[in-house]
């Protein structure tokens, strides 16, 4: 009988590849390399954006002169709303800290690069003087009536004042603290009013929804003033 010489055959562990099924794998799967780097690359990519976001963000509102929706400059950095926000918070925050003549202001969705109001003095002696708004108690009045009942109509305007509102409502619409919305679906179909991004820039607000709440001596007030305006109408 012939005699076999016994061979002891390294063992590997379960799940362990041996030197040549490395190999194969490697030529099998030589895409894992390129994706951590195309990982890597995109990484990359963000920081460029956040890195040059405020300088982009700042270029873009200093050319407009005007307000921009957020979505919009969102779209143009190529990053989400949230990171948006995140940058003109930075911004806004850089303004407001250092010694800077401009500042960022919000209008419910967008925001808008404008020079400090203490820079105002210091303007006019080089700019064109702007036009002087002069609001009367019964444009002021007809403003109210407007910022917190709308969107409304001339005849509802004139049913709470209890007066003719044709002059504060067109010199409002000069002013461009109003501007029609619409048409209301009723017969006639009557103008709707409502306020503008102007309204919020004069006083100072970010929305609608940050104008104080009217009490209620304020509106007895208002009512007393236009009660006075109807009188004095009958003498004449």
């Amino acid at each position: 009988m012939e005699k076999y010489e016994q061979v002891e055959l390294p063992l590997k562990e379960y799940g362990e590849r041996t030197e040549g099924e490395e190999e194969k794998a490697e030529a099998v799967c030589p895409e894992d390399g390129k994706a951590e780097t195309g990982k890597e690359e995109g990484l990359q990519q963000e920081d460029v954006r956040a890195d040059n976001a405020e300088a982009v963000l700042e270029a873009i509102l200093f050319t407009m002169g005007e307000s921009v929706e957020i979505g919009r400059l969102a779209s143009v950095l190529g990053i989400s709303r949230s990171a948006t926000e995140a940058v003109l918070k930075r911004m806004e925050d850089r303004y407001n800290e250092e010694d800077r003549g401009i500042t960022l202001m919000r209008f419910e969705d967008s925001v808008q690069l404008c020079t400090k109001a203490k820079m105002y003095e210091y303007l006019i002696k080089i700019a064109k003087t702007p036009r002087k708004m002069v609001l009367t108690d019964t444009v002021l009045e007809t403003l109210s009536i407007v910022a917190y009942k709308q969107p409304v109509t001339r005849v509802e305007i004139e049913r709470i004042r209890g007066v003719s509102c044709d002059h504060a409502i067109n010199k409002l619409l000069e002013y461009d603290l109003i501007c029609e919305l619409g048409r209301m679906d009723a017969p006639g179909r009557p103008l709707l009013f409502g306020t503008t991004e102007q309204f919020l820039r004069c006083f100072g607000v970010q929305s609608i929804e940050d104008l104080p709440e009217v009490s209620p001596l304020q509106l007895e007030e208002l009512k007393l003033q236009a009660e006075s305006e109807v009188q004095l109408q009958l003498d004449i």
